[in-house]
């Protein structure tokens, strides 16, 4: 008996290749101690609210919070860690904690729609009501500034979408992690708490 050949699209393939690469790069599970504050006094990273004309400057607006910012994706394999986001925002934001969703489609075109189209996705299909803010670009040349200074601390850019960034209450990187590490694990919650 022959097997057919699996044919993916050039799409198929870049997506697979970057996922590969994903698996095989190891990534620091925790920034360095020392790290310079993302968020520091000459900070301002201005953001437009996702689907709306309100900007606000993320350092000032969550200042004093413990931050998880994350590089979000519709129609990913792990997009269905939005349900584990919100999740722990509604247990810790009393606590001080604010999770941060930046969408991006920079990972396998992963997130083509328009901003109201991922609003309502991400409101509809799984309650999202932590800060979502304009569709971005999370690496490379062009890669929004405050996501440079992430991967500048952390020493790694996100490589795929849902990569987590977890900032202090003084705005210093605690933790970087990749997609595979969900919202519910262990070593995520364990750094949470820990920061608050």
């Amino acid at each position: 008996m022959h097997s057919q050949p699996l044919i993916f699209g050039t799409a198929g393939y870049s997506a697979l290749i970057t996922l590969a690469l994903l698996l095989l790069t190891p990534i620091p599970g925790h920034a360095e101690s020392g790290n310079p504050s993302i968020c520091s006094e000459e900070s301002n990273y201005s953001k437009r609210q996702l689907n709306s004309d309100q900007v606000d400057n993320l350092c000032e607006t969550h200042r004093g919070k413990v931050m998880l910012v994350v590089n979000t994706a519709s129609r990913c394999a792990f997009t269905d860690q939005y349900e584990g986001l919100e999740k722990l925002y509604s247990r810790y934001r009393e606590r001080g904690l604010v999770v941060i969703g930046f969408p991006s489609n920079d990972f396998g075109n992963q997130e083509p729609g328009s901003e109201g189209s991922i609003k309502e996705f991400c409101r509809l299909t799984y309650g999202v009501r932590f800060p979502m803010y304009a569709k971005s670009r999370v690496s490379g040349d062009n890669a929004d500034p405050f996501y440079r200074a992430l991967a500048q601390a952390a020493g790694t850019p996100p490589r795929w979408n849902f990569h987590k960034y977890l900032i202090d209450r003084d705005g210093r990187l605690a933790g970087s992690y990749n997609s595979f590490v969900a919202p519910e694990s262990d070593r995520l919650i364990d750094a949470i708490e820990g920061l608050l």
